[in-house]
């Protein structure tokens, strides 16, 4: 499975971007979609993440990022508004699907793309 991610720039703050997600496969498939990000120097944390039934952010997000999904498409979105400097980061796809009862997943992430917001 690839996952390839577009949309990432540079933005002033308080501007807007959408990142996209397209997947090689049925995004349907999958048991959950994720948006990470990785600042210089930190470790990579979740963003947001999406399942058949429900969303969920990270507090530093909520109110401003939206996760969606276009299944017919095969693809995974990120709408952030109110972009703030401490978002600058890279952003990662991730998808994962359980492969047995014990609850063994398979990972699949994108490359990345780079947000920036300007002060």
């Amino acid at each position: 499975v690839q996952l390839v991610e577009s949309g990432g720039g540079l933005v002033q703050a308080g501007g807007s971007l959408r990142l996209s997600c397209a997947a090689s496969k049925n995004i349907f498939n999958f048991d959950g979609m994720d948006w990470y990000r990785q600042a210089p120097g930190k470790q990579r944390e979740l963003v947001a993440r999406i399942t058949s039934d429900s969303t969920n952010y990270a507090d530093f997000v909520k109110g401003r990022f939206t996760i969606s999904r276009d299944i017919a498409e095969n693809t995974l979105y990120l709408q952030m508004n109110n972009l703030k400097p401490e978002d600058t980061a890279v952003y990662f796809c991730h998808a994962e699907k359980v492969v047995n009862v014990e609850g063994a997943k398979v990972d699949h992430w994108g490359q990345g793309t780079q947000v920036t917001v300007s002060s």
